[in-house]
């Protein structure tokens, strides 16, 4: 069976942001060679490994169990287990197990898992083979936590969820000890940096010190906040033991005082999955299903504890997104937790949140001394609205919240919520709520609609109410759905429940226009650039608007569900659309057709797209990432072809939710069966003419290589040395004389070239193809030579040279049947005025040769007029849009 693809034909699935971690414990490796920490943590499929932020293969089912030794990553999907090295490469897979595995414990070359079922398996890491099998009743003993006694060789303490406790040998595979335990469940075994000693947590939120060798308890300590999800000693010399609990609290005990000496108070706002010390460093990481990691520094006084530094994303899903800046590299996200954050796509560390919305005036805050903290929080953001115009000199971002009329403002440099609650004025004891908004261009100003149908204007420097539209104070009789501004300031443009789009003049509040639609709108968005107003009804209708002309210019069908956000191309080419019937959809605007389509796992609530173009970003439902789609025409060609009215999206994965290897052969299997490669042909008609792409050295100095060569001649020939013999010949007498060299009558050495010449592959080639009347083979030899020795090779055709006759005759036949062909016109033009210089002389005698060289001409006069007609016609017509004033 076919896997799911990427994505569509348009976009096609990149990465996720936003994740970072589940309600797994995570898991801490140390890496000899770098000398460094790595912090392993599961995201649904995946595990991510910081602080290099790589995302492991993804397995087949959520991540059940997650640990980590010297060398591997180990993760628990369903009944399987497969190892991990490098972050990435899965090295080997592990089956074996009926039920989903629950726990792991690498210990050397081996590692434990335990499953729900309470089947114990010991495997050999490097075979992958079973090493031992141990069976538990769950109803008398079932395995709840694990633990390795340091100096305990071979040996493995088990907890149970009845309270028991078990020491094992792994390799006899004999029952040590039992201990009676303390009468609940044990949730989390540690082991202390003393020997013997190890730290045991309970299900009611007891912490016992145990002493394993004697089976003594050497200390005890209990706190409110429920079970003890997990453990972790300092190694660093300080005697504390942290303890963290489903409440998000971590508690600080001082071993040596037995008391407690500090609180984490809400360090996660759920549960704390788990809490490890690293090792020789007062350093605390920390990680929970608020989808946060966090490394807490203990330099406070009284050994307190503070936030060194975290990532985090939103611990609800996000409902809300927009990009903010011009660049593409910040997304704005809005989610059901309240909070507002920044997430960039170029590196996590430069993502920032913004924090939670709450009751920040004085007055209230003395009111409400007396209320807890998740009091005083405003209700999650609905929508919100930026601008980067004036953002370094005041607030520019705008909220509006859930129930609530009073609207926020934000300060995207600071990093926090504003000073001003943009209220209308006289606002006592109304009940409506803020449920549009729209920041100006300039970012000078504010529009906020409510659900009593009235719409105002605010200063965003001053925070000051600076009027209302309509009659009475109300623009529509029913909610106002959406409100916008054009980018000059001068239309707003608002729409309401009573399924009316009014246009009114920005300065004087007056209204211009009235335009009905028929069904009430749920949501509006303006295109400033080209005046394009997309709005979508209720009845899943998309119509577009001319702000110019005022009128209705596109009308889209084919949602079946609710639309829930849109958004605009940068140049306004395209809309795209997504819905509750789980779809994404680009519509062409000036088409009018819909030319993507592809649908996806769970609903998108929100889309945002890049003012560069790049990326397009979504929202789905019950998922806390912001999920990045790559804009593939910008990468390369993409056909867009209108798609019918009844056509059928195919499904596709979210990004980051990779397919297995075997599901990614498949899926390139089909790919190449499916997408052939297209060859373009030699020649695209028989009226046009093809350059030969070669470059102009190779042809256009044919008719200058005498100049050339003179140019190059060296002023003076090169001079050897006299040779003298070793041993100087003498003559005989007492005088010692040399004896000189005889003289010798100087021959010449000039011989006729055609006595030396020899056959080459070309005129080899010439005659064969002279004979079949294919001149292909001696073309592509053509080709393949320089200058000098294409020389060389026509000078050699006539009978001077060495060649045979009829080879001049042939050579201008394959001119011929080049130039009716239209292929390679440059360098049949430069080859035939080279053969004409070299051999014009001898076929002016061959009555046979001068007919066919009239009859060449004649083609050329042909070819070369079409050729001009058309390039007379393109001058005439660039000269024409270049003066003309259209």
């Amino acid at each position: 069976s076919k896997t799911m693809p990427a994505g569509g034909a348009l976009f096609s699935g990149f990465r996720v942001l936003g994740l970072f971690s589940n309600h797994l414990p995570h898991a801490l490796r140390y890496h000899q060679k770098h000398r460094e920490f790595y912090v392993v943590t599961a995201v649904g499929r995946c595990f991510h490994t910081y602080n290099v932020s790589t995302c492991g293969n993804s397995l087949s089912e959520d991540i059940s169990c997650l640990v980590a030794d010297r060398m591997l990553v180990f993760a628990a999907s369903g009944c399987d287990i497969s190892a991990f090295a490098r972050n990435k490469e899965e090295v080997r897979r592990y089956s074996g197990h009926k039920q989903e595995v629950r726990l792991l414990l690498p210990l050397g070359d081996q590692l434990i898992s335990v499953d729900a079922g309470g089947d114990a398996i010991i495997w050999d890491v490097g075979s992958g083979e079973v090493y031992l099998r141990l069976q538990f009743d769950p109803v008398t003993f079932e395995p709840s936590a694990l633990c390795h006694p340091s100096t305990y060789l071979n040996k493995v303490l088990l907890g149970s969820s009845q309270g028991a406790l078990q020491l094992w040998n792994i390799k006899t595979s004999k029952l040590l000890y039992s201990f009676s335990g303390w009468g609940a469940a044990i949730t989390a075994l540690q082991q202390s940096p003393a020997v013997d000693v190890v730290g045991v947590g309970t299900a009611t939120g007891r912490i016992i010190i145990h002493n394993i060798r004697l089976d003594e308890t050497l200390m005890s300590f209990m706190q409110d906040w429920g079970p003890i999800s997990s453990l972790a000693f300092r190694s660093d010399g300080v005697p504390v033991v942290a303890a963290a609990s489903p409440q998000g609290h971590v508690a600080l005990w001082d071993l040596e005082r037995r008391q407690l000496t500090a609180q984490l108070r809400h360090a996660h706002s759920t549960a704390v999955a788990a809490a490890t010390f690293l090792h020789g460093e007062p350093l605390l990481i920390t990680n929970g299903a608020d989808n946060a990691i966090k490394v807490w520094i203990f330099d406070q006084e009284g050994g307190g504890a503070r936030l060194l530094r975290s990532r985090q994303g939103h611990s609800a899903p996000p409902t809300t997104i927009s990009h903010h800046g011009n660049d593409g590299k910040n997304i704005l996200s809005a989610g059901q937790d309240g909070t507002l954050q920044s997430f960039s796509t170029v590196h996590e560390r430069f993502s920032k949140s913004l924090g939670h919305g709450s009751i920040n005036k004085k007055k209230e805050q003395k009111k409400k001394k007396g209320l807890a903290y998740q009091e005083l929080r405003l209700p999650a953001i609905t929508t919100f609205a930026s601008a980067v115009a004036r953002q370094s000199d005041w607030d520019g971002i705008v909220a509006c919240h859930s129930g609530r009329l009073a609207a926020t403002t934000w300060n995207y440099q600071r990093c926090t919520m504003g000073a001003h609650h943009l209220r209308p004025p006289g606002a006592h004891g109304n009940k409506a709520a803020a449920t549009a908004v729209d920041v100006t261009s300039c970012g000078n100003f504010v529009l906020i609609g409510l659900s009593s149908g009235r719409v105002d204007l605010y200063n965003l420097q001053s925070g000051l109410h600076r009027g209302c539209y309509g009659d009475g104070g109300a623009a529509h009789r029913g909610a106002v759905r959406g409100v916008c501004v054009d980018g000059l300031n001068q239309l707003t443009l608002t729409a309401g429940s009573d399924s009316l789009l009014k246009i009114w003049r920005f300065r004087s509040k007056k209204q211009e226009a009235e335009l009905q639609l028929g069904t009430a709108p749920a949501s509006m968005l303006l295109h400033r650039e080209s005046g394009m107003l997309a709005l979508a009804l209720d009845d899943f209708m998309i119509i577009v608007v001319d702000t110019a002309t005022r009128r209705v210019v596109r009308k889209f069908h084919g949602h079946g569900g609710k639309i829930n956000d849109m958004a605009f191309s940068p140049d306004g080419r395209w809309l795209v659309t997504v819905a509750m019937d789980c779809t994404i959809r680009t519509w062409d605007l000036p088409s009018g057709c819909l030319v993507d389509c592809f649908l996806v796992d769970t609903a998108p609530v929100g889309v945002s797209m890049s003012p560069t173009g790049d990326f397009l970003a979504t929202v789905h439902v019950d998922n806390l990432g912001i999920y990045l789609w790559t804009n593939q025409s910008l990468c390369g060609l993409v056909s867009l072809r209108p798609l019918p009215a009844d056509y059928q999206p195919a499904a596709v994965t979210l990004p980051g939710s990779q397919p297995d290897e075997a599901e990614q052969e498949v899926t390139s299997q089909d790919d190449g069966e499916d997408d052939d490669e297209y060859e373009s042909p030699q020649q695209l008609g028989a009226e046009l003419v093809t350059l030969s792409l070669l470059p102009e050295s190779r042809w256009k100095s044919l008719l200058h290589l005498d100049a050339i060569k003179r140019r190059n001649r060296p002023a003076a020939p090169p001079v050897a040395p006299p040779t003298l013999p070793f041993f100087l010949p003498t003559q005989a007498g007492l005088t010692p004389r040399f004896t000189l060299p005889p003289a010798t009558a100087q021959e010449s050495k000039v011989v006729r070239w055609g006595d030396l010449a020899q056959r080459s592959d070309f005129v080899s080639a010439l005659e064969s193809a002279a004979e079949s009347d294919s001149f292909e083979r001696p073309l592509l030899l053509l080709r393949s030579l320089g200058p000098a020795p294409l020389s060389v090779e026509l000078s050699g055709l006539s009978a001077e040279g060495g060649g045979a006759g009829g080879l001049l005759l042939a050579f201008l036949r394959m001119i011929d049947s080049l130039l009716a062909s239209g292929r390679d016109f440059d360098l049949a033009h430069a080859y035939l005025a080279l053969f004409l210089k070299l051999h014009l002389r001898s076929l002016s005698q061959d009555a046979v040769a001068m007919e066919t060289l009239v009859h060449l001409s004649e083609r050329l006069e042909a070819g070369w007029a079409e050729l001009q007609a058309s390039f007379h016609q393109s001058l005439c017509l660039l000269t024409y849009i270049k003066s003309a004033l259209l």
